[in-house]
């Protein structure tokens, strides 16, 4: 997979992530008791590993084929 197709991945992964943990902080406002699961936790970590691979690859250097 190029770099720029796996960079793209991620980034739509982590809007996902993103758009799921504002959900849950939305419900968790409402007063929305369910929500105590260690889901929020999990997404919250799962969102610092994409974040960290993004920021890995932006500052990969580029590798051009001679």
């Amino acid at each position: 997979m190029s770099i720029v197709r796996h960079f793209d991945r991620l980034c739509a992964i982590r809007d996902s992530l993103e758009a799921r943990l504002e959900l849950r902080e939305a419900r968790y406002c409402l007063g929305s008791e369910d929500l105590d699961d260690g889901t929020t936790r999990d997404l919250r970590d799962r969102l610092a590993e994409i974040a960290e691979e993004i920021h890995a690859l932006g500052h990969r250097p580029l590798e051009f084929a001679l």
